[in-house]
């Protein structure tokens, strides 16, 4: 059994991570709240948008070109923006990630390359020996559209110029403060959702409806990265929040056993000295 000094040692030391995981705890907490609103605010201005492009797409274009971003071309490379956290200690979120992430890779048989959004994804690219295009990170909490357009020109550039056929989007989607849900969507080519009939309305669009879709169309997938963006900080803040609770609760559940065990070895020290003081004593009477 351990001595007294090397439990003593162990309980100091849990403590003392116990501490910084309350401390972390509560920042993810204060920090939780502002980025919960911020993912769920733009929620129905993804679905507006999305409602605009499809009421643009369903109307005659009367021979005009329409942006590439539309144009749908057979899956021989595939791009994937990859959205993970720069920092750890936030469950298994960015284990989550990587699974599904490893898993879609296996699956296919033409080259792929990925743009990484967190250094826990770009650690994880560079492991798996994948073709890395681009890597960001850095992104405050409190992220701008201006702060995501260079990810977003980079995926509009290769789509346009043919370097890839699809690009997906890797990304946790907030659900609750307990749930951070992995997915994958397609972000380019633009899927056109089917306008509803109960909610179509005749808009005038000047210079014409071609002309709106091309310029809407780029600024579209600013806004989903934007988005998406927001999505990953407010589930990142969730699970940080859960995982250090955890880990402190833990850590006092820790500290207790280590407590009583520490009492015990106490109790057997004291006894084995009285014993001793017993055995001397009897000694010297029998003399």
């Amino acid at each position: 059994m351990a001595s007294i000094q090397v439990l003593r040692r162990r309980i100091r030391s849990i403590q003392g991570t116990q501490k910084i995981c309350r401390a972390m705890e509560m920042i993810a907490t204060s920090k939780m709240r502002r980025t919960q609103d911020k993912a769920i605010e733009g929620r129905p201005y993804s679905e507006k948008i999305s409602q605009v492009i499809a009421d643009l797409a369903a109307r005659p274009q009367a021979g005009e070109d329409l942006t590439p971003l539309l144009q749908k071309r057979e899956a021989g490379r595939i791009g994937i923006v990859y959205f993970t956290t720069d920092r750890g200690l936030c469950g298994g979120l960015n284990a989550n990630l990587n699974r599904m992430m490893a898993r879609f890779i296996l699956e296919q048989s033409v080259p792929i390359s990925v743009v990484t959004v967190g250094r826990k994804g770009r650690a994880f690219m560079l492991r798996s020996g994948q073709n890395i295009r681009a890597e960001f990170s850095g992104i405050s909490d409190r992220p701008t559209l201006l702060e995501t357009l260079p990810i977003s020109r980079v995926v509009i550039e290769d789509y346009v110029k043919g370097e890839v056929d699809v690009v997906y989007m890797v990304y946790p989607r907030f659900v609750t403060t307990m749930e951070q849900c992995p997915s994958m969507d397609i972000l380019l080519p633009v899927e056109v959702a089917q306008a509803s009939s109960s909610s179509s309305v005749e808009y005038i669009y000047e210079p014409g409806p071609a002309a709106v879709l091309n310029e809407l169309l780029p600024r579209y997938v600013e806004m989903k990265i934007y988005h998406t963006m927001l999505e990953l900080i407010a589930s990142e803040q969730s699970a940080r929040m859960v995982a250090m609770r955890n880990a402190s609760d833990n850590a006092q559940d820790v500290t207790e056993d280590l407590t009583l065990m520490l009492n015990k070895v106490r109790q057997e020290i004291i006894t084995k000295e009285i014993c001793d003081i017993s055995g001397g004593a009897e000694a010297l009477a029998g003399t």
